[in-house]
């Protein structure tokens, strides 16, 4: 008997996970199909302690790539657009962390193939920093549910409605025992003793599995070895053995695939909507780059204005100067043309250190560790491009446009994904619905074996011999005969059955169902909602543009307008038919006037952004791939330097 117990100990020594093994990391997931992350074997051993093993996730990469340093000379910074976007792809912190979300749904997907409740996957999607006059964005979003995905959550939540999921693990249960009784006895009849002394062991083990058809399978092994001082055991010592096999079927509640594998279902719909989550992050992450490039680069326009604007007040201060020297001016003009050069010298300098705020947003928003490397923090930025106002906008009519918005918007596949699932989830309410009514069939083979009891029996006449026992011969033997009884099934046992439950009144079942019928028609008009509020963004993202647009022209010949009048005011003033202060108040509106075509220009390029994002267009028209930016690894290379210094 010691055998038996000697064997399933070493089974589970077998399964004890190894200290000094060291857990294989599984490979990233892909994009392409929802991985389950489930480990590997790769040793002779690891089959059986896989799954007992920690997985261990990469730690954080806050490295940044080497396009930062290729773009790095002589303390500059040289960005294209693209190279912009491609140091957002590899370096922003917003994708990083978006990045996580389809692991995610990874994990949740090995969980609902499990039979395990879902965790629910995060939906947030981050805005990006806004410019030097702007503030920085805060996370923005849908978030869902686990399970039935009927409120809001960041996925922390465990909740399930409806019939209850099997666990579709095995499970393997088995008890090693040794135990030692003394029992008094007020009556000698049964053992032949008043003090039965008996000794027990015990090696039982059972494996059970739920599928996903509402069938449950549980198979088990019994023995036992007992030894005692019993006169009236045929039997001492002996051994027992039972082998089992139990089925049970749910025929109503909990009973098809499709009500057991509802969880399976929207696991992998959450993979997709991380998938599109992420797609919405790129876009929103994309978007707010390009519009801190441009802006950046109308930052450095206006400074230029700024500074001629300087430059023209300063001479007209040399020759005020000059003019009252010789005395054909009043010294009140020298005083007004230096406060006019203070003021000139104000904005010069609001407007250069705007572009100093610009470049350590733009710089905090490409690398990893923001500016705390000094050499990127102390690197001035040098954009490239320039931003082009084309002669004629592409036409295209506006229902094309709305239905390209609708099938390319990642919101909107994403509530649908939404609406899905909560109706997937409807499976397990009508399901609870209904009674609960299961089959069953049970069977056990049973053996006994041992030694006829060497004790003599009670009763004997003293003098005489003890009486002789007969037991059965086919008892007699080793833990062998047991065995060659169970296979032989000399001594089976049958039952089948059907097991009944019928809630009267089931009002739970139906307050569920209510309710999740209503979350399917609120997510349905949350989906309307969102389709209605694509048209219009539509709508006001190509007004948006043709104002823009009209604002630019009508900023462009306001600023020719200008120059032509400040031309001749100063031939007026040269020749004495104007004065001082007008020239001073047409140097202003200039000024004025270059500023605001800059703007209009800038307000152009935002615009546009907009439109893109609105049309779902803006990674083709920025030459981003979402595959790129889910790897972190960009193939093009940088953009060549310029042939001169754009500043």
């Amino acid at each position: 008997m010691t055998r038996v117990p000697l064997a399933v100990l070493c089974v589970f020594l077998t399964v004890i996970p190894n200290a000094g093994a060291q857990t294989p990391v599984p490979p990233p997931p892909s994009r392409a199909n929802a991985h389950t992350m489930e480990q590997r074997s790769t040793g002779r051993f690891d089959r059986f302690t896989m799954n007992y093993r920690e997985v261990t996730v990469p730690p954080v990469n806050l490295a940044n790539s080497n396009r930062i340093d290729s773009l790095l000379r002589a303390g500059r910074l040289y960005l294209s657009l693209q190279d912009a976007l491609a140091l957002a792809l590899e370096n922003n912190l917003d994708i990083e962390l978006q990045r996580y979300g389809p692991q995610i749904a990874d994990a949740d997907i090995l969980r609902a193939k499990a039979g395990g409740l879902l965790r629910g996957v995060p939906t947030g999607v981050t805005a990006g920093p806004g410019g030097a006059a702007g503030q920085t964005g805060q996370a923005t979003g849908i978030t869902q549910t686990a399970g039935q995905q009927a409120g809001a959550t960041t996925g922390t939540v465990i909740s399930q409605t409806g019939s209850t999921i099997p666990n579709l693990d095995p499970v393997l249960t088995g008890r090693l025992s040794w135990a030692h009784t003394s029992v008094p006895q007020t009556a000698a009849f049964v053992t032949g003793t008043n003090a039965f002394i008996n000794r027990n062991d015990l090696a039982n083990f059972n494996i059970g599995q739920s599928f996903l058809t509402g069938t449950s399978i549980n198979f088990g092994y019994a023995n036992s070895r007992a030894h005692s001082n019993s006169l009236r055991a045929d039997f001492n010592p002996s051994n027992s053995g039972s082998a089992s096999l139990n089925i049970t079927q749910k025929l109503l509640q909990g009973f098809g695939r499709a009500v057991n594998n509802r969880n399976i279902v929207v696991a992998r719909n959450q993979r997709e909507i991380s998938d599109l989550v992420f797609k919405q992050q790129v876009i929103t992450t994309v978007s707010a780059i390009t519009n801190l490039y441009w802006d950046l680069v109308s930052f450095g326009e206006d400074v230029k204005v700024r500074r001629q604007a300087l430059e023209l007040n300063q001479k007209l201060y040399e020759d005020n100067k000059k003019q009252v020297e010789i005395g054909t001016l009043a010294p009140i003009e020298i005083v007004r043309a230096e406060a006019e050069v203070a003021r000139a010298q104000q904005d010069l300098t609001i407007s250069e250190t705007q572009v100093l705020q610009q470049e350590t947003i733009l710089k905090s928003a490409l690398s990893r560790t923001g500016v705390a490397s000094p050499a990127i923090a102390s690197a001035r930025v040098v954009p490239t491009d320039r931003i082009n106002m084309p002669e004629k906008e592409a036409i295209e009519p506006v229902q094309d446009i709305v239905t390209t918005a609708l099938s390319a918007r990642p919101e909107i596949a994403q509530r649908r994904i939404q609406v899905e699932n909560t109706k997937i989830g409807l499976r397990g309410s009508k399901s609870q619905l209904l009674p609960t009514v299961d089959g069953f069939i049970n069977m056990a083979n049973n053996g006994l074996a041992g030694e006829v009891n060497p004790l003599p029996l009670p009763g004997a006449a003293p003098g005489f011999p003890p009486v002789p026992r007969a037991p059965t011969a086919f008892f007699v033997g080793g833990y062998g005969t047991v065995l060659t009884q169970l296979f032989a099934r000399n001594f089976p046992d049958y039952s089948a059955g059907f097991t009944l439950n019928i809630p009267l009144r089931n009002r739970a079942a139906q307050s569920d169902m209510i309710r999740d019928q209503l979350a399917v028609r609120q997510q349905e008009i949350g989906l309307q909602q969102l389709e209605n509020q694509i048209r219009v963004d539509v709508q006001n993202a190509l007004i948006g543009l043709q104002q823009a647009r009209a604002r630019y022209q009508a900023a462009t010949k306001a600023r020719v307008l200008q120059e032509q009048t400040l031309d001749a005011e100063q031939k007026k003033y040269a020749l004495g038919a104007s004065t001082i202060f007008n020239v001073i108040l047409v140097q202003r509106d200039l000024a004025q006037a270059q500023s605001a075509e800059v703007a209009a220009l800038s307000n152009y390029s935002k615009a546009r952004v907009e439109f893109d994002r609105a049309t779902g267009q803006t990674l083709p028209h920025s030459s981003v791939t979402v595959d790129e930016a889910f790897k972190g690894s960009v193939a093009r290379p940088p953009s060549p330097l310029p042939a001169t210094d754009p500043k």
